[in-house]
């Protein structure tokens, strides 16, 4: 940055100090500890951030694509809007979060992205909100896939970043936890619309003025983390260019990790992106009993969660992060199959609390994971291709469960992809066994490389 330019509180340089560089060169990652308040803060813009997607992919669009296109196509075309969507967060990600790495602004590498995304964001779910065509919904999603993206990709940076290797996994639970819940608020606020005549306008608006007030807390309240890594005279379509580049290949744990979590995520993506449509079909449920049990599910999402972040981490710290992601599979898998004999709600809910308790555990341990195994100078653009797991687990749910509503009548299409929810946790936690869980930091002090040995 220029030095005539006064530090501001976003600014890189007020919270480095020459030790803390120089750590930060010797190890890729600070080793100075973080107080309580900056790992809350580094994780509640998740909240914002699910907050929207829970209300739009597990409840709005579920709940308006019938009117849309028809009873008989709402699987197909939920799944034909997710994949519309999902390419363009696939590619935006990765590439802002690289672009990220290398800018320099007086509020920092990651900052000014956060606050364009937010902005266009809450622009975006108004149109959505007052869309009615099954086109127009579409083309807002997309709009809204890529203001999202544009904000998250860079805004993963900040836990390789800024926390050092003794609270990695703190911040891990506190991002895990602050994701799911802001899922469940966000189905929460659209719940609303069905008590409004399937009304969900508000709704829609409502997790955007959410999302934007935690952006804002982030722009002002996080500190700035590392440097800019140097462009080197390289131009920012060759920057760009670098998010895609094959030499990631190499990194073989990370890119087991990465299918890993596509599947375990695309399992809990078939409850979470088919709920509406299963209490529907499946247990036959009304309006106002989707709303009062979809509201008790959140709360008991919520609960179950909050129980098992925290077990989780210190159990992963005992014993590994791979042996607690190995659990959480096979508890999501008997959740699922729970859901697929469901006769009532009420056994139902059982599945979900199952289902819940293997998302918490699981999102509580696999940033911890991901974080450590990953180069920290270019952490925007490994965090951001990691997501593009995330943003693809919806469309793999959609691209099994939703055909198989449209090919097997009333209640036993959403019970079918509840079975194949199942499989896609066996499936995650088999991708997982070739992933090396040693911090890449103590592999470069102990002179080992990391593509030599990952995979092993």
């Amino acid at each position: 940055m220029d030095a005539a330019i006064p530090p501001t509180p976003g600014d890189a340089r007020a919270i480095h100090s020459p030790a803390s560089d120089a750590s930060a060169a010797d190890t890729g990652r600070p080793t100075l500890p973080l107080p309580l308040q900056q790992l809350l803060q580094l994780s509640v813009y998740w909240f914002g951030i699910n907050s929207i997607w829970g209300a739009i992919d597990g409840v709005v669009l579920q709940a308006r694509m019938p009117g849309l296109v028809g009873e008989q196509q709402t699987g197909i075309a939920l799944a034909v809007a997710k994949i519309a969507a999902v390419l363009i967060a696939i590619v935006v990600q990765p590439t802002i979060g690289s672009i990220s790495d290398y800018t320099m602004s007086r509020w920092g590498r990651r900052k000014p992205y956060i606050a364009i995304g937010a902005s266009l964001d809450l622009l975006f779910l108004v149109g959505l909100a007052m869309s009615n065509t099954f086109v127009v919904l579409v083309a807002f999603l997309v709009l809204l896939q890529f203001s999202s993206n544009f904000a998250q990709g860079p805004f993963q940076g900040y836990v390789p970043d800024l926390v050092p290797a003794s609270q990695v996994s703190t911040a891990s639970a506190l991002v895990g936890i602050m994701s799911v819940l802001g899922v469940m608020g966000g189905q929460a606020i659209a719940y609303t619309g069905f008590l409004m005549g399937r009304d969900f306008t508000l709704p829609t608006i409502g997790v955007g003025v959410v999302e934007l007030a935690t952006a804002v807390g982030t722009i002002m309240w996080v500190r700035e983390g590392r440097r800019p890594r140097d462009r080197a005279g390289r131009s920012w379509r060759a920057i760009a260019a670098e998010a895609w580049g094959t030499d990631i290949l190499r990194e073989r744990s990370y890119v087991w990790l990465v299918a890993s979590r596509l599947f375990i995520l695309a399992g809990v993506g078939v409850i979470y992106n088919l709920n509406v449509l299963y209490m529907e079909r499946s247990l036959g449920l009304d309006d106002h009993a989707k709303t009062l049990w979809g509201t008790i599910a959140s709360l008991a999402i919520g609960v179950s969660i909050l129980v098992a972040a925290i077990p989780s981490v210190r159990l992963a710290d005992r014993f590994g992060r791979k042996a607690v992601i190995y659990a959480a599979c096979g508890i999501g898998a008997v959740g699922m199959v729970i859901l697929v004999l469901a006769p009532v709600i009420a056994v139902g809910m059982v599945g979900i609390v199952c289902v819940a308790i293997a998302a918490g555990s699981f999102l509580a341990v696999d940033w911890a994971l991901m974080t450590d195994i990953i180069p920290k100078a270019a952490s925007g653009r490994f965090m951001g291709m990691s997501n593009v797991a995330t943003a693809s687990a919806g469309p793999v749910a959609l691209i099994i469960g939703g055909p198989l509503l449209t090919l097997l009548p009333g209640g036993e299409g959403p019970r079918a992809a509840m079975a194949a929810g199942a499989l896609f946790f066996v499936i995650g936690a088999l991708l997982l066994r070739p992933v090396d869980p040693r911090r890449r930091e103590d592999d470069a002090q102990a002179g080992i490389g990391r593509e030599a040995t990952s995979g092993a």
